[in-house]
C-alpha cells in the first residue's frame, strides 16, 4: 500500500540521505541553506529523467533540436527580458529575530509569523532574484554581469542561429536542459524549491495563426509525459492560470502540479509567450529577430509556446511517487516503484554465498550487463533476503541471483521488484531479457 502520512516527506529526506540519492551541500560545515548534492543513485536517476525528457522532446522528434547556452551572458539580455526590473519578490524583515519572509505569502503583515516571535515587520520591498557577480579583475558597475535566472533567453538570443544552421522553418523548437540560479527569500520543501536549480526547457515557434493549436498540443503532451514514466494519474492536474496571476508577455499558461506531501505545487509550466521575446531583443539588440517566409515573402516574428520543466523538481515527485511500503510486521518492506527507464540501477547481481565459484560466475555477468551498457550493481555481503531489501528500497528493477544450480545449469534466478517474482533463466541470455523488459516498459 502507498503511505500517505503527515511525515512522509521527513520519511522521503532521511531515505534519500541513507541510500544515497540526495544529501545536504557542505554538511560537514553545518551545511549551506536550500543546497543540496546528488549522491550515486540521486546522481542517476535525475540524469535518467533528464534522458528521458531529452528522447521525448528532442531524440524521438524530427522538429525540434538542442542547445547549450552560456550561462553568463549579456547584462543587456536581462533588460531586454523584463529581469533586471521586473524580477523580484515583495520581502519583509523581521526586526526581533532578523527572519526574512515573502510578503505575499504572509496573511498579517504588522507582526512575524513565527509563533514564539511575534516582531515587529519591516515596510514591503521589492528583493530582485538574480544573483549578481562581476566578470573580469575589476570588481565595478561596468563589470557586472548575472547568473542566468532561467535558460529560455539563451534560447532566444540564438533563435535566428539554431533556425538557419539547422534549416528548420517553424514550427519548430530549440530545447535546453541547464543550471538556473534565483536568490529565493524563502527556498524550501527539500529539492523542491532551491537556489540552484537546473531546468529542462523548449520553445516552440510557430506561425501567430497556430498558437492556440501548439498549445493545448503541448499541455496534453507534457502531462501525458509524466504518466508515462509511472506518476499516479490522481497525483496530477493541469491547473490554468487566472488572468491576473500571468506574466505580462503572456497569453496563456497552465501549471502541471503534483500532489506532494506537502500540497499541489506546480511542476512545470506551459506557457504561450506570444511575440514577445523576439520582439524584445530586437528592440534592444537592434539586430533583427524576424523569421522570413519563403513562401509567402514575407517577415514575422513567430510565437513561442514553452514548456518549462524543472529537472529537480521532476526527480522529487518520482521518487516520492516510487516510494511504498508494503506488508507488515516481519513482512514489512520499503521499495522505490520506479519505472524501468528512470531506476538510478536497472539489475543487482548477488551471488547466494561467497565461494563454490559463485562469485567468479556473478562478476562475469556483472561484467556482461555493464557491457552492455546496463547500469547493474554487485553485491555480495548479507544475507539474500536483506540484499533483495536494499535493493527494494533502492528501486532496482530486477536482481539475479547464483547458486548451486547456477554453477550446474549456468542458470541463474531472476527477481522482480515490484511483483518480487522469481523464474530461472540462461545466464547466457540475461542480457538479452533485460533488454527486452526494458524495452517492453517503454510502450
Amino acid at each position: 500500500m502507498a503511505v500517505n502520512t503527515n511525515d512522509l516527506m521527513s520519511t522521503i529526506v532521511s531515505l534519500a540521505k541513507r541510500r544515497g540519492f540526495i544529501f545536504q551541500s557542505s554538511e560537514i560545515y553545518g551545511g549551506l541553506n536550500s543546497c543540496w548534492d546528488y549522491g550515486p543513485l540521486g546522481v542517476e536517476l535525475k540524469r535518467n529523467v533528464k534522458d528521458a525528457w531529452w528522447r521525448a522532446m528532442v531524440t524521438n522528434r524530427r522538429d525540434v533540436v538542442g542547445l547549450d547556452a552560456s550561462i553568463l551572458m549579456h547584462p543587456k539580455v536581462w533588460e531586454a527580458s523584463g529581469h533586471l526590473t521586473g524580477f523580484s519578490d515583495p520581502m519583509v524583515d523581521c526586526k526581533k529575530c532578523k527572519e526574512r519572509f515573502r510578503a505575499d505569502h504572509l496573511e498579517n503583515l504588522d507582526k512575524c509569523p513565527k509563533p514564539k516571535c511575534g516582531g515587529e515587520l519591516t515596510e514591503v520591498r521589492k528583493f530582485n532574484l538574480m544573483f549578481k557577480t562581476f566578470m573580469g579583475p575589476v570588481e565595478d558597475s561596468s563589470a557586472t554581469v548575472y547568473m542566468r535566472p532561467e535558460t529560455a533567453q539563451g534560447i532566444f538570443v540564438n533563435f535566428l542561429n539554431v533556425q538557419q544552421s539547422s534549416r528548420l522553418k517553424p514550427p519548430f523548437g530549440i530545447a535546453q536542459i541547464g543550471k538556473s540560479f534565483r536568490n529565493e527569500i524563502t527556498p524550501g520543501n527539500f529539492t523542491y524549491r532551491t537556489r540552484e536549480f537546473e531546468q529542462m526547457e523548449m520553445e516552440f515557434f510557430v506561425p501567430p495563426t497556430e498558437d492556440e493549436k501548439w498549445y493545448g498540443y503541448w499541455r496534453d503532451a507534457r502531462l501525458q509525459w509524466y504518466k508515462d514514466y509511472g506518476i499516479k494519474p490522481d497525483h496530477l492536474r493541469l491547473r490554468d492560470h487566472e488572468k491576473d496571476e500571468l506574466a505580462h508577455y503572456a497569453k496563456a499558461c497552465v501549471d502541471v502540479e503534483y500532489l506532494f506531501p506537502f500540497g499541489w505545487s506546480e511542476l512545470e509550466g506551459i506557457a504561450n509567450r506570444t511575440d514577445y521575446d523576439l520582439k524584445q531583443h530586437e528592440q534592444f539588440s537592434g539586430k533583427g529577430m524576424a523569421y522570413f517566409d519563403d513562401e509567402s515573402k514575407s517577415h514575422y516574428h513567430p510565437f513561442v509556446v514553452e514548456p518549462a520543466a524543472g529537472a529537480d523538481r521532476a526527480t522529487l515527485a518520482f521518487l516520492v511517487d516510487a516510494y511504498h511500503v508494503e506488508g507488515e510486521g516481519k513482512d514489512e518492506r520499503v521499495v522505490l516503484r520506479f519505472h524501468p527507464a528512470l531506476a538510478p540501477v536497472k539489475v543487482a547481481v548477488l551471488p547466494l554465498v561467497k565461494k563454490d565459484g559463485m562469485p567468479e560466475m556473478g562478476e562475469k555477468i556483472y561484467r556482461d550487463l555493464l557491457d552492455n551498457s546496463i547500469k547493474s550493481f554487485y553485491d555480495h555481503t548479507a544475507s539474500i533476503g536483506r540484499r533483495y531489501a536494499r535493493q527494494d528500497e533502492a528501486g532496482t528493477p530486477f536482481c539475479v541471483t547464483i547458486d548451486t544450480q547456477s554453477l550446474e545449469d549456468q542458470t541463474v534466478t531472476v527477481r522482480e521488484r515490484d511483483s518480487r517474482e522469481q523464474y530461472r533463466v540462461a545466464s547466457s541470455e540475461l542480457v538479452g531479457l533485460i533488454q527486452k523488459k526494458m524495452r517492453e516498459s517503454m510502450k
